[in-house]
């Protein structure tokens, strides 16, 4: 029974009544009531929790939820209550440098504690005899994430900037020496010398999957069960005394890979959005480098979420591992005998060409088609909701508001899957969008809209520019040449020619174009170490890059792409920002971003449906509570803020407030958004479309205005003109160094 049932089925009143006599009603109490939509829309600031005085850089929750954990650049740890809003306890761990990561040892009563830093030390804290009971100093690199398994006591995991992902287990002696025993994942094996292990995750309900992202596009889940240990043996210790020293002896053994004794082939599954791979030197071109800062499973165990720096946050199917699709001749070959699609109508327009529609998608590759019969025909019957959201996106089509549309076509979508044209209107959105990842988002639409209908026209000319655009030149020849061959009628068009005329110029490319040569597209294609940008020349970047192994480039030839996706957030500035689910079925997404907001996106639509002002610099850590409607996030101010529904207003005094709203000049759509207990809600952002635009424009703006604009000067290329909702936080100067 899913969580509408729920509330559908008997009123609170009786849930409430029946959990006293029945538990199977406690929970379905709990589960159906913890994230709703309506406190979603009535989500606000509850308190900000002072104590730290430094950046708070990572938080957690108790399992109970009971106890608040947040850890911060002062190098201290604090207990909170979050019900009675005090401090419980402050630890001083003994760290020399910035806390990126606490957790709790599960089953452990919430009195052991785990802390990684950048001091590359991993401790183990006693609440109760207030000590340090274990100092781990394994790593050479910064510890930047510990994982922990709920049914799993004793034992965590981390990773680390030295490119390793260390197993510990509490039960057995262990003691930092030149020979670390403890190795489960070097990436420096199979990356190079460069590689960094930035995030981990453990599946909750599989406890043997371990999720691990890295300073590249790439997510990697291993199954431990697989892997055996590998050491690493220093020489002597007087020959190697600094972090530094020990981390260039590994480095100088990377990139030989590793025996299948140790990793064999099927022990990781790659993930990885499928336009990344060849979109990666691109991105290097503009000094944008593609890591994921964040990893994290859903309750079920069935999805893996990821916050890719530089880029967007994807969702990951790990039980239905989806390949990249290009472009298939035999499946298309396929396609062509059966002229009839599952939804029964053959050649539809795209709704966008009709005889009332003005300019809504005729500039995007269909005014130059000759207009056949077939494309006469009505577009097919919709539900009455399902056709006025299709409407209503035609229009904000016509008017340029392509996210508006696209936004739309999802609500539509969610509602009615099965529709061609819906996914062709979409695409077309997409295309003229044109945010990171919209054009693969594009021709991913294309091909489920061909699936559905293998004789749409526009959708099959659309897949074949996406191709194009996607830089798999191949792939667009042999799209555009089945298009020739299925809709004679169109390929003497403008719009044909045009296309062929750019697919044989991206054929024979120019001696300036700055290309690589073919032999570099398995070099090693993370992030560069943080002080490579001083070069100042891109061909020695390319130099210093190391080959990847053997077992990597097949790892990679099998990664699975994203299912779905979520824009709107920025995360280039800082690498810890995470990304969670809400609800206890994950029916929301929150993230943080540079502009000091988060984010809530409705999961099922991935549509944008809050935008709260969290920091007055960055958002790093979003983390819900267990079981209550209640959020922790920090960033870059020394606070932890809780945020839960705001109390609803009654109607009589949703009128006093309305009538005072109108004596102090405020329009009465502010008071819908911002004032549902009578008093304004000052962090709420209105307008989503334009904080989601001027994100995008912040992560492809040039990093020195970034780093200018963090320092409080306001760029004209990154600010809209117009002074958003989001320009105030970006005005705003950072106060203490981000990670």
């Amino acid at each position: 029974m899913n969580r509408k049932q729920v509330l559908s089925s008997c009123n609170i009143v009786q849930l409430v009544k029946q959990r006293e006599i029945k538990d199977c009603t406690s929970y379905r109490l709990q589960q159906g009531l913890h994230v709703t939509e309506d406190y979603v829309k009535r989500l606000g600031l509850e308190k900000e929790l002072e104590g730290h005085n430094g950046c708070v850089n990572c938080l957690e929750w108790s399992q109970d939820g009971r106890i608040l954990a947040s850890a911060s650049d002062d190098v201290q740890v604090i207990l909170w209550d979050p019900l009675l809003h005090r401090k419980i306890h402050a630890i001083q761990t003994g760290h020399q440098g910035n806390i990126f990561s606490v957790k709790f040892l599960p089953q452990s009563g919430d009195s052991v504690l785990l802390t990684g830093a950048g001091d590359c030390r991993i401790r183990v804290h006693d609440v109760n005899l207030k000590e340090t009971t274990h100092i781990c100093s394994c790593h050479t690199g910064r510890v930047k994430r510990l994982a922990t398994a709920p049914d799993v006591p004793y034992m965590f995991w981390s990773a680390a900037e030295d490119g390793t992902v260390m197993q510990f287990d509490l039960r057995t002696p262990h003691s930092c020496s030149r020979e670390v025993n403890n190795v489960l994942v070097n990436l420096l094996s199979h990356l190079g010398r460069y590689a960094e292990a930035k995030c981990v995750a453990i599946n909750p309900r599989r406890p043997e999957l371990l999720a691990v992202g890295a300073n590249d596009p790439y997510i990697r889940v291993y199954d431990r069960r697989m892997i055996t240990p590998t050491t690493i043996q220093y020489p002597p210790e007087n020959s190697l005394r600094s972090n530094w020293e020990r981390h260039h002896y590994m480095a100088s053994r990377a990139g030989e890979g590793e025996s299948e004794a140790n990793m064999p082939l099927g022990c990781v599954q790659y993930y990885v959005a499928g336009h990344l791979p060849v979109k990666q030197q691109d991105y290097k071109k503009k000094y944008r480098n593609l890591a994921s800062t964040y990893v994290t499973f859903s309750a079920d165990g069935n999805e893996l979420l990821v916050n890719l720096g530089g880029e967007q946050i994807y969702l990951f199917d790990i039980n239905s591992k989806r390949k990249t699709t290009k472009f298939d001749i035999h499946a298309e070959q396929t396609n062509k005998e059966h002229s009839v699609s599952s939804n029964g109508f053959r050649n539809i327009a795209d709704g966008f060409s009709g005889p009332s529609s003005c300019s809504n998608g005729v500039s995007l590759f269909s005014a130059s088609f000759p207009v056949t019969v077939a494309d006469k025909k009505q577009p097919p019957l919709l539900p009455t909701r399902v056709e006025m959201l299709r409407l209503k996106a035609n229009q904000a089509f016509d008017f340029q508001h392509f996210s508006t549309a696209i936004m739309l076509y999802n609500k539509a979508i969610s509602l009615n899957g099965n529709t061609a044209l819906l996914y062709g209107n979409r695409a077309a959105a997409y295309m003229k969008r044109a945010w990171d990842g919209d054009i693969y988002a594009a021709m991913r639409d294309c091909h489920t809209a061909l699936h559905l209908d293998p004789a749409y026209v526009k959708a099959h000319f659309r897949l074949a520019r996406c191709l194009l655009e996607l830089q798999w030149v191949q792939e667009a020849e042999e799209c555009l040449r089945s298009f020739k061959e299925k809709f004679p009628g169109h390929g003497h068009s403008h719009a044909c020619k045009a296309l062929c005329k750019d697919i044989q110029d991206a054929v024979t490319p120019s001696c300036d174009d700055g290309e690589l040569p073919q032999d570099t597209r398995y070099v090693y294609d993370g992030e560069l170490p943080r002080d490579s940008s001083e070069c100042g020349s891109s061909d020695l970047q390319f130099k210093v890059q190391d080959s990847i192994s053997q077992q990597e480039r097949s790892w990679r030839e099998a990664a699975s792409d994203y299912k779905v996706r979520f824009c709107g957030h920025c995360n280039t500035t800082t690498d810890i920002k995470e990304a969670n689910f809400f609800g206890s079925e994950g029916q929301y997404i929150v993230a943080g971003s540079d502009d000091g907001s988060f984010f809530i996106w409705d999961r099922k639509t991935t549509n944008i449906v809050r935008v709260l002002k969290g920091d007055d610099a960055i958002v790093n850590c979003l983390q819900p509570h267990p079981s209550s409607c209640l959020l922790a996030t920090s960033g870059i101010d020394q606070v932890v803020r809780l945020w839960s529904p705001r109390p609803m207003v009654q109607t009589r005094d949703r009128r006093q407030v309305r009538a005072k709203t109108n004596e102090l000049g405020t329009g009465s759509g502010q008071l819908a958004g911002n004032e549902r207990d009578g008093s304004k809600n000052d962090r709420e952002v209105l307008d989503l479309d334009d904080a989601a635009s001027a994100n995008q424009k912040r992560m492809n703006a040039d990093p020195f205005e970034v780093m200018l604009m963090n320092m409080g000067y306001r760029i004209t290329s990154v600010h809209s003109e117009e002074g958003s909702e989001t320009s105030g936080s970006e005005d705003a100067a950072i106060n203490c160094r981000a990670s």
